[in-house]
């Protein structure tokens, strides 16, 4: 099992790799068919439940320009699971190569402090943190529409824009008082 890494090999010509990985499997399907019918680039998905991912193929697999890591917040183990897959990546993709995605933060049976949890997380590593809605098909558009957003950028198919300036203006911040006591 080897560490991901974001420039070790030569970007595909209008083609942007996007790899999502979930450890439940919900969310990852309809986006992954979603991402696909993009029109403008080839898009090409890869899935993983967790990192690292199998060096069989390495070889073959593809320069993955954007991971995305997606979290349900109604389960423990999908953050933890998450948490356990960053050390396999290679620093350079906290360049603006790496995004976290959030299912279920309506969920009246979401603890706040998973939240705030993969809130620290996104704003330690200074990565993107966006919140989608699984349960409708509009929720899966909408996020389909902010990664493929993200994809192009961090593949270099948007002009005068880098995948580092787009994590900088989008990146997660974490209120000072996060650590304190909520009197809800």
């Amino acid at each position: 099992m080897s560490s991901l890494k974001p420039f070790s090999k030569l970007p595909a010509l209008n083609t942007a790799n996007i790899l999502l990985v979930e450890s439940e499997e919900q969310l990852q399907q309809s986006l992954a068919a979603a991402l696909v019918e993009e029109a403008s680039v080839t898009v090409n998905v890869r899935l993983a439940k967790s990192l690292p991912l199998p060096v069989e193929n390495e070889e073959s697999r593809p320069r993955i320009d954007l991971v995305v890591f997606i979290i349900n917040l109604t389960s423990e183990l999908s953050f933890q699971s998450a948490e356990a897959s960053l050390k396999y990546l290679d620093p350079g993709y906290f360049l603006g190569k790496v995004c976290f995605m959030v299912t279920n933060a309506r969920s009246a049976s979401v603890p706040t402090e998973r939240l705030d949890g993969v809130r620290k997380l996104a704003a330690s590593l200074h990565c993107p943190l966006l919140f989608a809605e699984d349960q409708t098909s509009d929720g899966v558009t909408n996020a389909t529409e902010r990664l493929l957003t993200m994809l192009k950028v961090a593949a270099g198919l948007v002009p005068m824009a880098t995948a580092l300036y787009l994590s900088h203006l989008t990146r997660c911040t974490v209120p000072p008082d996060i650590d304190q006591p909520s009197f809800d």
